[in-house]
């Protein structure tokens, strides 16, 4: 949870450095807003993302177990196909 909070001060904090930028007519202002804002909601979209995949697991763990067997076949195929 408190990555989420840091996330969203982060994109929040960001988004005003942006403004802030625009209204002085600081160009590097600005791109460092959108960078940190950027960064923010990256962070908040992979927390939202591995929540959503804890809940899966959670709920259907032979399912997953087989969906990361399958995974782990083919990448062995890929990486022997690709060894010749």
């Amino acid at each position: 949870m408190e990555t989420k909070a840091t996330s969203m001060a982060r994109e929040v904090a960001g988004e005003a450095k942006d403004l802030a930028g625009d209204v002085l007519d600081d160009a590097q202002m600005r791109l460092y807003g959108k960078a940190k804002a950027l960064c923010g909601k990256s962070q908040r979209l992979a927390a939202n993302a591995a929540d959503a995949a804890r809940g899966t697991v959670s709920e259907n763990p032979l399912s997953m177990l087989g969906v990361a067997a399958g995974i782990g076949v083919l990448l062995g195929a890929w990486w022997a196909a690709s060894r010749r």
